[in-house]
């Protein structure tokens, strides 16, 4: 039963928040900007006010997906968790200091998805904007990304931990 738990937990952890942490890293990227464009005789036929952008790496369809790709597997990466306590209780070490870190900034990078990263995707493509809102989802994404690196660290290191 402990190497079936192990098993799954290491597999949903790469894909399903590996998934997500590529993903939350990539919007920004691909997400739309709006562009200032030039009102006048040399304009003439061109709406006024901002645009999107359709040139360089930018492509709503690839941001879109992305999105899709952040909800779906940010919702299975619960997977992980309750499996990692499945796991530490079969294994009894819930009371190491490496589990409960690792529990804590699993909760504090499953709010940031939810509540920070999810919803400001959303707003970036409801509404583009100069790009202010992309630079603060990429710093959002790197926290994320950081959170999640820190738990791996402590899963590998393991400090504190019984023999």
């Amino acid at each position: 039963m402990e190497s079936l738990l192990l098993s799954l937990h290491v597999l949903a952890g790469i894909v399903f928040v590996g998934g997500s942490a590529i993903a939350t890293s990539l919007f920004p990227r691909y997400a739309p900007v709006t562009t200032s464009v030039a009102v006048g005789p040399a304009a003439a036929g061109v709406p006024a006010g901002p645009q999107p952008e359709s040139s360089g790496d930018r492509n709503r369809a690839v941001a879109v997906v992305l999105h899709r790709i952040t909800r779906g597997y940010g919702a299975f990466g619960i997977v992980v968790p309750v499996v990692g306590i499945a796991l530490a209780l079969v294994q009894d070490r819930m009371g190491e200091i490496w589990i409960n870190i690792s529990m804590i900034l699993t909760v504090v990078a499953g709010g940031l998805l939810v509540l920070h990263i999810y919803p400001r995707q959303r707003d970036a493509l409801a509404a583009p904007d100069n790009g202010k809102r992309l630079r603060t989802l990429s710093m959002l994404a790197g926290i994320y990304n950081l959170l999640w690196t820190i738990v791996v660290v402590l899963m590998i290191v393991r400090p504190g931990s019984h023999p």
